[in-house]
């Protein structure tokens, strides 16, 4: 195939490997507000308590983080 200047065009292939983001969720506050927001997250099925990093102080709070992949496209 070729573009209307004349330069060729790769062909779209139907199942090219899917691609991939990554994003990252955080939660800020009292270690215990930050236990049971990830219980509560857990209890409704999105992650797994093991998922999140481990609590970190973070000035006068804590802070927990989880990384997921995603497929897009």
């Amino acid at each position: 195939m070729f573009q209307s200047n004349g330069a060729a065009v790769p062909p779209v292939s139907l199942d090219a490997a899917p691609q991939f983001e990554t994003v990252t969720l955080s939660i800020t506050g009292p270690l215990a507000g930050l236990r049971q927001m990830v219980n509560t997250l857990h209890k409704r099925g999105f992650a797994d308590p093991n998922d999140w990093s481990q609590p970190q102080p973070k000035g006068h709070e804590w802070v927990t983080v989880l990384i997921r992949r995603l497929r897009v496209g």
